[in-house]
């Protein structure tokens, strides 16, 4: 568990993410959280996530979303594109967000019409503020919980339900199961449900 910053991200449970949810005021973060809770993706890739990676150019939504090489974190050396099937319920959130027609970012930073600025992509730093603060209204604050939370409990979730690791490490990008193990947590009750079945 992650206490003050060190050590693992805890898994939180799909009612906590919820629970997360409903205290995130923007829609546009919202659909942040989603993204992170239906993809596994790391949220400095979310972040820079274009509107075509997910919409088609008549705005319906696309049967994957597409992590660019670019955006993602080094694995074996190497950057790959990713490409995550689209859950139902992150369909829906994708169909009743309306992204800025003036920015080609999914997540653009404030316009400034003064100075004619044209829109970045939010940063990571306030990506981070904005779940902590969530996460702090949820009352989970003690729970160690992080932005990569939402990584690990997509891969444990998936173990959780019977999908196998080979499965899961394609889903994550991973070019071995190695790196998968740190991802997915095995708590005393699923030792013990193993030990039963001998």
């Amino acid at each position: 568990m992650k206490n003050n910053r060190s050590g693992q991200a805890s898994v939180f449970t799909m009612s906590e993410c919820s629970k997360i949810r409903r205290c995130i005021k923007s829609q546009k973060y919202k659909l942040l959280l989603d993204l992170a809770w239906f993809t596994g993706e790391r949220w400095g890739a979310l972040i820079q996530l274009k509107v075509h990676d997910l919409y088609n150019d008549d705005r319906t939504v696309r049967s994957y979303v597409t992590f660019r090489s670019r955006t993602r974190k080094k694995c074996g050396g190497q950057r790959k594109t990713r490409q995550v099937p689209i859950h139902p319920t992150l369909r829906e959130s994708l169909q009743s967000y309306t992204p800025d027609p003036h920015s080609e970012w999914l997540f653009p930073t404030k316009r400034s019409y003064i100075t004619e600025e044209i829109a970045k992509h939010i940063t990571l730093r306030y990506a981070d503020l904005i779940f902590r603060q969530a996460v702090i209204r949820a009352g989970l604050e003690s729970r160690g919980l992080s932005t990569h939370s939402t990584r690990r409990s997509f891969a444990t979730h998936l173990a959780r339900n019977g999908t196998s690791l080979r499965i899961i490490q394609k889903l994550l990008g991973y070019a071995d199961l190695k790196m998968l193990a740190v991802y997915i947590d095995v708590d005393d009750s699923e030792l013990e449900g193993a030990i039963a079945t001998l």
